[in-house]
């Protein structure tokens, strides 16, 4: 339920809603992929890729920003706002994310339970069945919304703290980086992962996780406008630091003559740098990454329905929790569907450039934001995030195309 002044908030809460919002949007963007795509792309392009890490966060700003900035201060998530600029886009919004969403985690839920495989040496589906019932405890709770920033945070700390450990015994090459993430040996080759960086951080579900979160904790209007901002601004701040930090500790590894082992080559870095103990590390690193991106994914992907029957805001928690049960016997009883992940994957990164660009057109819609008057250079900051995703969008295609004619 919506509080009609949140500015009134006692310091605590504003503070445990901040950090909230912050590490439900980052984590969830952190999940088993992040850790595999930046490991890869590290022992790809070397300190090169540090240039595709810096121009993805600077786009992600622009991206963040917009979206979080136009729905607190309309108070409306990301379908209805949609739905206003053009009636029916934010339906097809919501159907692309829910769907996304859910096979999303069916990858996310994989990841936890091969985290406490690593851990404890049970199956993969007994340890995914046990991360979906610590999910669905969350969200059985009196307090969900309090008890979900409180896992997200406390899970998102421990790998933070663990990743740079990890960075600080590889001793990485910290100069060439820096110089490299602003004059590397090649643009044009570091477009791609570039792309895939922003579509991974700010596409699909993920950029509205935070977003929606403040709007049910009633943090809306113009007077927490620069709340919202500082929220968005350090959302992306703290998924960065833990891209640099772990490509930082993956290129202290491959600068130093190591090769992964092409099967895990995230959990390679971990054991190269710590041994035996490395590899334990890396599963409760990859367990919390899992599992917070499968309350992150869960939460925000319902959110979305929110707007299709009286029922859903009736019923919420519940309909997340059938959603990570569905996500749980889905990969208990099938797998995961790797060819229909991609697909998924490939068609999340259409979503973004019609949810922000839906966000920009609203900026200027007085029936949407009132008497608020959006920055022009947020705009122009947004305008160019769009392009950058449709780009994103025609390599997507392209992919999909491949798989399904393949």
């Amino acid at each position: 339920m919506q509080s009609p002044n949140q500015s009134n908030l006692r310091p605590g809460i504003r503070r445990r809603l901040l950090w909230g919002a912050i590490f439900l949007m980052a984590t969830s963007s952190i999940g088993p992929a992040f850790l595999t795509q930046t490991t890869v792309f590290t022992e790809q392009f070397a300190a090169n890729f540090a240039f595709a890490i810096l121009a993805s966060l600077i786009i992600d700003v622009g991206a963040q920003l917009n979206i979080w900035r136009i729905l607190s201060v309309s108070g409306k998530r990301g379908q209805d706002v949609a739905n206003m600029v053009l009636p029916g886009l934010g339906s097809l919004i919501a159907i692309l994310i829910v769907i996304g969403g859910l096979a999303f985690n069916i990858g996310n839920v994989a990841g936890a339970g091969l985290g406490l495989n690593v851990l404890f040496g049970i199956s993969p589906v007994t340890g995914a069945v046990i991360a979906g019932i610590l999910a669905i405890i969350v969200f059985s709770l009196k307090d969900a919304g309090k008890a979900m920033d409180i896992v997200t945070q406390f899970l998102g700390i421990v790998m933070l703290v663990m990743v740079g450990y990890v960075m600080v015994t590889t001793s990485p090459p910290a100069g060439d980086a820096l110089v490299k993430a602003i004059a590397p040996d090649h643009y044009g080759t570091l477009l791609l992962p570039m792309i895939t960086l922003v579509g991974g951080t700010v596409g699909g579900y993920i950029t509205f996780a935070g977003g929606h979160r403040l709007i049910d904790a009633g943090v809306t209007g113009k007077e927490n406008v620069s709340f919202v901002s500082r929220a968005a601004n350090l959302g992306i701040l703290t998924t960065g630091v833990m891209r640099v930090i772990l490509f930082l500790a993956v290129l202290g590894v491959v600068t130093a003559g190591h090769q992964l082992d092409q099967k895990n080559p995230a959990a390679s870095v971990f054991q190269i740098a710590l041994g035996d103990i490395g590899y334990k590390v890396f599963g409760i690193v990859l367990f919390s990454a899992a599992l917070t991106s499968v309350i992150g994914s869960a939460y925000t992907s319902v959110s979305f329905l929110r707007s299709f029957h009286r029922s859903i805001v009736t019923y919420h928690n519940w309909i997340i929790i059938a959603f990570i049960l569905f996500s749980t016997i889905i990969f208990a009883l099938v797998g995961k569907p790797v060819t229909i992940l991609i697909i998924v994957g490939a068609l999340n990164a259409l979503i973004l450039p019609l949810t922000l660009g839906a966000i920009l057109l609203a900026s200027r819609n007085r029936k949407i934001i009132g008497d608020y008057h959006h920055p022009t250079w947020m705009i122009a900051f947004g305008a160019v995030a769009v392009l950058v995703t449709l780009i994103a969008s025609w390599f997507s295609l392209q992919e999909i195309a491949k798989l399904w004619t393949g």
